[in-house]
């Protein structure tokens, strides 16, 4: 599945943006813990030198449900990000999740906490996340598993993102385990 989305950090209050974003069908508001893993033999499973994250290794705990999920990322000729393809399925016991991963060489590499206020308008999903030591963010995603202009796509999500009138930063271009990765200073050898 085709992940192409764009995230943006928030400036506007809260409350600005709650009132905003609930004239949207509201689908819910859960907690996610999103613990990411590395392997330290695979070039291609690590952060890069500037902690650029290509593929990754997801545990993810919410509310009521525990996932695991493999994520490559794709990019331009410029090495700016495009979308991800992201391969996710339910798992039972996180705890044995993460004793195979450990046991076949991964690492932990980062823990992410987020609170997730999730609507729904026409084909996208709009998640207003509260990512703790980070800030507010908003996320428009677009989900498919169909071949499409995925420049025109974002520009599409951009417009809409616009429409919306909130104080916000242009497309981060990085995802939050990079952020995390660089607020920390964390390296990976």
């Amino acid at each position: 599945m085709k992940e192409i989305e764009i995230l943006v950090e928030v400036y506007s209050p809260i409350s600005k943006v709650i009132n905003v974003l609930d004239k949207f069908e509201y689908l819910g508001i859960k907690e996610v813990v999103d613990t990411y893993y590395y392997d330290p033999l695979r070039k291609n499973l690590k952060p890069n030198s500037n902690n650029q994250i290509n593929e990754c290794l997801r545990l993810r705990k919410t509310d009521n449900n525990n996932f695991i999920t493999y994520k490559t990322d794709e990019f331009d000729k410029n090495g700016r990000w495009l979308y991800s393809n992201e391969y996710e399925t339910k798992i039972d016991d996180l705890s044995i999740a993460m004793n195979i991963l450990e046991k076949i060489g991964l690492k932990e590499l980062i823990t992410i906490h987020n609170k997730k206020r999730t609507y729904k308008y026409k084909e996208y999903e709009i998640v207003l996340e509260t990512v703790k030591d980070l800030g507010y963010f908003i996320e428009v995603e677009f989900c498919t598993d169909k071949d499409i202009d995925i420049k025109k796509k974002k520009e599409e999500i951009q417009n809409f993102i616009d429409s919306l009138c909130l104080d916000v930063s242009k497309e981060l271009n990085i995802g939050k385990p990079e952020m995390m990765l660089n607020k920390l200073n964390i390296k990976v050898n």
